[in-house]
């Protein structure tokens, strides 16, 4: 039994192979282009909120993570952030000095901007304010929000791992998953016993609170596979080499390293594909409107963003096999709405859990997918609010901030790579064996 077989998923009516063919040509391509473009290259983060559940790792523990953010003297007025560096506390000894040197470099964020862009950002900042938003982002309007550059700050491996990593997984699952403490996941370092038993729960689970756990297993997978993926490889000359590690994949993801689990978990990545991808399909009206643009300012670029995008949405709506979400908050209106709000509820905790990620890089990509994640099951819940917008003006009733919309296409973009990565890795085993 191979990792990638073919594979028909659960709660929904769709083989792995007509996914992989329909993102490899249709999708991958145009999304890659989409995110190079200004609009959805610069995403707007905090990433200097405290962990409010435990006390902060708050050593520089590896160079690959942190995140430089720009010099006080060069952000403009309109996007100054807080200028307190969490990896610049005192260090005890030279050692430790050093040590914080070097984990400074593969961590960092670089936050170079060019004196056009944070002119440009201030300019954005007016247009959004004079755009009506019903509903405001948490970090958005803090003062230690600042803009990164994506494409400078590529997801990769970092050196984050160990039990710091682990808690911060052990939290979103066992804190978020509608569970009782008595069943254990499988493979959790935590737990004392491994099983079936984990599964017989689940499947006994209504779906909504199924799809809820393979929603975020499915983006654990993804998130693995880009560092799997973005392995540094070896480093000479201080000249690091980035790459695929087949190693490390095989032991993610073998079926028999991982005791039948990888498969498994590969098979909540492709769920987490369709359901995002059914969320573009769903929110192409909102962008159909004329009045609705990808502001930067230059207005060839923003036509040609809005162009692309609209064509993406094309191609979603051509793709047969969606993930039906009718099926899911189906039942009595009552118990529906409480469902939605725990849905919520656990999404916000799910992103704040993000703050408590040591390494900045890896928080800058955990809380973009989570947020985009967050941003399609709104989608999935506003059908109604989509279906009656008004084609001439905002409404009260469905709106997203551009950070949500950054967020949701640069999310389904890391989702799009993952897919496109584990052919990459099909064709590597092959070579291996």
């Amino acid at each position: 039994q191979s990792t990638c077989e073919t594979l028909l998923l659960d709660d929904c009516l769709c083989d792995i192979e007509s996914i992989d063919n329909f993102n490899t040509y249709k999708i991958f391509p145009k999304i890659q282009k989409l995110q190079e473009r200004d609009y959805f290259r610069y995403y707007k983060v905090n990433l200097k909120r405290p962990c409010p559940f435990w006390a902060d790792d708050g050593h520089c523990s590896i160079r690959d993570c942190h995140v430089e953010p720009c010099p006080e003297s060069k952000v403009p007025i309109g996007i100054k952030a807080g200028s307190s560096n969490k990896y610049s506390k005192r260090a005890n000894n030279t050692k430790e000095l050093e040590d914080c040197e070097q984990a400074n470099k593969l961590g960092a964020i670089n936050s170079t901007l060019s004196n056009q862009s944070k002119e440009a950002f201030i300019d954005w900042a007016r247009y959004d304010d004079s755009q009506d938003h019903f509903c405001e982002l948490d970090d958005e309007r803090s003062p230690d929000a600042q803009y990164v550059d994506l494409l400078l700050n590529p997801e990769r491996y970092t050196g984050y791992k160990g039990p710091s990593a682990w808690r911060v997984w052990n939290s979103i699952y066992e804190e978020n998953c509608f569970k009782p403490r008595s069943v254990y996941r499988p493979l959790n370092p935590l737990a004392p016993s491994r099983g079936e038993s984990f599964y017989t729960w689940l499947e006994g689970l209504c779906l909504e609170k199924r799809v809820f756990y393979k929603l975020i297993s499915g983006l654990h997978v993804s998130i693995n596979l880009h560092l799997c993926a973005n392995y540094l490889l070896e480093e000479t000359w201080g000249k690091p080499r980035w790459g695929h590690n087949v190693k490390e994949f095989i032991h993610r993801f073998d079926p028999i390293e991982t005791k039948g689990e990888g498969p498994r978990r590969l098979k909540n990545l492709y769920f987490l594909y369709l359901i995002e991808l059914r969320a573009l399909s769903k929110v192409a009206p909102y962008f159909e409107r004329s009045f609705v643009d990808l502001y930067t300012g230059n207005v060839q670029e923003d036509a040609e963003s809005k162009t692309l995008l609209l064509d993406i949405f094309r191609d979603t709506k051509s793709f047969p096999m969606h993930f039906d979400e009718k099926s899911m908050f189906a039942g009595d209106k009552k118990g529906a709405k409480s469902l939605k709000e725990e849905f919520r509820l656990h999404f916000k905790n799910i992103s704040r859990i993000m703050d408590c990620v040591g390494c900045d890089k890896c928080r800058l990509w955990g809380k973009l997918q989570t947020q985009g994640l967050g941003t399609a099951l709104k989608i999935l819940f506003s059908e109604k609010e989509i279906q009656n917008l008004p084609e001439n003006s905002p409404s009260k009733g469905f709106q997203l901030t551009r950070q949500e919309i950054v967020a949701l296409i640069n999310a389904f973009g890391r989702l799009s790579t993952s897919v496109k990565e584990l052919q990459n890795f099909k064709l590597l085993l092959q070579h291996t064996r």
